[in-house]
């Protein structure tokens, strides 16, 4: 896990500028952690829930817009579902958990004699539902969006399911321009210049996942991860000349400098796997 630069930045502005809620700046401080503890646990959900399913997550990145979780989920719209939303499900899971603390004390008498306890437990437990009913709007790449594509894969297919997804997200950004300029907020300003270049990245996945579907496939090899044929065509580059060819084609030699590639990398699922292990057995059907 790391750090953003940029977060120490915003811990330092947001601490400094917190003095008008609490009489002190150790409250700031503890709402801050409160509020990074709450992104690191969410950011977690997605990493095992990927993990769990048989994809990788290996980095988490916390930065001033909340964090991001590098996953790479099997690319099957169950397991991409389901590492998307573990993270949501983290957030539904904390709403009871941080509300019983302020409950008990406010029944018990004790928030007014600890007014600014009081205070933290129930900012906390705002900070964490509003992540949560942010997190959900159906505006890619933030989780709705993500969860929504995923629903939509089922039924669209791969390339499709992004492509909408994407398109609504860019509907989503012009309502995020509107409320920036409403509430004169550069926070919301900054979070639509960061969704419009996701939507756009996004759009650019969609279109070459439609080019790749209409690819014609080379018999007799499928990946061992996903099951996919390889598309016939120079899509392998050599890392000696930087040659563009087909390693199956060529039985992973490169046809101009002769440098030989024992694995191949699936251009569906990214998955690196020896030559040997895309051939198919004997009287297995290929799935083109």
């Amino acid at each position: 896990m790391y750090l953003h630069w940029s977060w120490f930045l915003v811990v330092a502005y947001e601490i400094q500028d917190g003095t008008r809620t609490y009489s002190s700046l150790s409250w700031n401080t503890f709402e801050y952690v409160g509020l990074f503890l709450i992104v690191m646990i969410h950011e977690f959900g997605h990493a095992l829930a990927c993990r769990q399913v048989g994809g990788t997550s290996n980095q988490i990145i916390l930065w001033p817009l909340g964090g991001i979780a590098y996953v790479n989920p099997p690319p099957r719209p169950g397991a991409t579902l389901w590492s998307i939303a573990a993270g949501p499900l983290v957030n539904v899971a904390l709403v009871p958990i941080l509300w019983a603390p302020g409950a008990l004390m406010r029944q018990s008498g004790l928030a007014g004699a600890m007014p600014e306890t009081s205070a933290l437990l129930h900012t906390v437990w705002i900070m964490n539902l509003v992540l949560l009913i942010f997190n959900l709007l159906p505006i890619y790449p933030l989780d709705g969006g993500q969860i929504l594509r995923a629903l939509l894969w089922y039924v669209l297919g791969r390339a499709r399911s992004l492509m909408v997804a994407t398109i609504i997200g860019f509907a989503g950004v012009a309502g995020l321009i509107a409320l920036a300029v409403w509430r004169q907020s550069a926070w919301f300003g900054v979070i639509a210049v960061f969704v419009t270049l996701n939507c756009w990245n996004g759009l650019r996945a969609a279109r070459a996942l439609s080019r790749m579907e209409k690819m014609p496939r080379r018999e007799g090899f499928s990946c061992p991860s996903c099951g996919e044929a390889p598309p016939e065509g120079d899509y392998w580059k050599c890392t000696r000349c930087t040659h563009v060819f087909d390693t199956f084609q060529y039985q992973g030699v490169c046809p101009l400098c002769a440098a030989r590639f024992d694995a191949a990398r699936c251009l569906n699922c990214g998955a690196l796997h020896p030559m040997r292990e895309w051939i198919a057995p004997a009287g297995v059907a290929v799935k083109v």
